[in-house]
């Protein structure tokens, strides 16, 4: 049996495509950015998408699309900008606009009334305004529609076959009336899968090197590279950015673990306008030199910088970075493949660090479709964090 689902600030796809893994079946996926629906729709090109302001949905628009088909769950991971843990301002903007953007979800909620919906969400929105901000979203939670029994929990992506140590708390809801608690799935691997083991089949390219459909030098290396490979004759995505000198010659000077300012007297960054001026500005987080034989850093929508390749003097490419997530090498990113400031819509760098990995996705539409189906065992998984 497959539950249909409507996905809500679906990015470029990561939830709906472990879900649809898990035997869930989309009907529905709505966002806001247009390279995002770009990428949805070359890689889902049968389910409806809607590009706009989640606060304009009508009802009647999505009942249009999604014709007679009845929604069963409802997923999303609304704008988390304000929440996160790196952004210091997190308890002064409590009226931040993106916050509200959750309240859309309810009303989408009370629309439909499904049997279960997903939520997922950075750990610093646990914190925010000293938790009150979490509470009140599970407060609003178990009142929608006919109200709701919701559970929440921090899952770890690579306790679940994501090469990458991203925590996300998802929270999950099941009608009240179906007598049912919510589950999660229990960590999955002893073993965690490495970057290495992620990424060492690629083609090896230098800074500025690579071209957009590349064939494969090698055979796949392990498991996780068979698996994620899932029939695709060609790497897609996986071109270098074409980096200055100077800043291979940084990046040879970075030791795995280590990051710019462990060689800023020498290397450190340069003012804009002055480069024979160092800059004061020091970012802890930019161009960290990942291990190979460990798994990746939470992959942000920033691992453009943030990275440098375990063996080679250059950033991540895209494709990297979308098996760091889990995304099988057939899934294509589109739009610009980096950023400039005054450029509308997200890369695709930001969109693969936006995305839910689609594996930890896959897992928790496996535990929510089996008690869905066959009810809770008799000492159901209760507790919350």
């Amino acid at each position: 049996m497959k539950f249909n689902t409507i996905d809500l600030f679906s990015g470029c796809g990561g939830l709906t495509l472990g879900l649809s893994w898990a035997g869930f079946n989309s009907i529905l996926a709505s966002d806001i950015d247009e390279n995002c629906e770009l990428t949805f729709k070359r890689n889902f090109n049968k389910i409806p998408f809607i590009c706009n302001d989640i606060s304009k949905l009508t009802k009647e628009e999505i009942d249009f699309l999604i014709k007679k088909n009845k929604v069963e769950i409802i997923t999303g991971g609304f704008p988390c900008q304000s929440f996160s843990l790196a952004n210091k301002k997190r308890n002064k903007i409590k009226n931040d606009p993106r916050n509200k953007l959750f309240y859309e979800f309810i009303k989408v909620l009370n629309w439909y009334n499904p049997k279960a919906f997903i939520m997922e969400n950075v750990k610093g929105l646990l914190s925010m305004e000293n938790g009150d901000i979490f509470k009140q979203i599970l407060k609003e939670c178990e009142s929608a529609g006919t109200k709701y029994n919701v559970r929440w929990k921090i899952l770890k992506a690579s306790d679940y076959g994501v090469p990458q140590c991203r925590e996300r708390v998802v929270i999950i809801g099941i009608r009240k009336d179906l007598d049912i608690i919510p589950e999660f799935p229990q960590k999955k691997y002893k073993t965690e899968i490495s970057v290495d083991d992620a990424i060492s089949d690629l083609p090896k390219i230098n800074a500025g090197e690579g071209i957009e459909k590349m064939e494969y030098k090698t055979k796949p290396n392990n498991n996780y590279q068979k698996f994620i490979r899932h029939g695709s004759l060609f790497a897609f995505n996986h071109i270098a950015m074409n980096h200055t000198k100077r800043l291979v010659e940084r990046f040879k000077a970075i030791k795995h673990g280590q990051g710019l300012s462990d060689v800023w007297e020498t290397h450190g960054a340069v003012k804009r306008g002055n480069p024979n001026e160092k800059s004061s500005v020091k970012f802890s987080q930019n161009n960290q030199r990942l291990y190979g034989n460990k798994p990746a850093p939470t992959v942000a929508a920033s691992f453009q910088s943030n990275f440098i390749h375990p063996h080679l003097n250059r950033n991540f490419t895209a494709r990297e970075g979308a098996r760091l997530q889990s995304f099988p090498d057939t899934f294509i990113f589109e739009g610009m493949r980096t950023k400039m400031s005054w450029e509308k819509g997200l890369s695709q760098y930001q969109q693969i660090g936006n995305a839910v990995p689609p594996l930890l996705a896959y897992e928790v539409g496996l535990k929510l479709k089996e008690i869905l189906l066959n009810g809770n065992s008799p000492y159901p998984v209760n507790k919350n964090g």
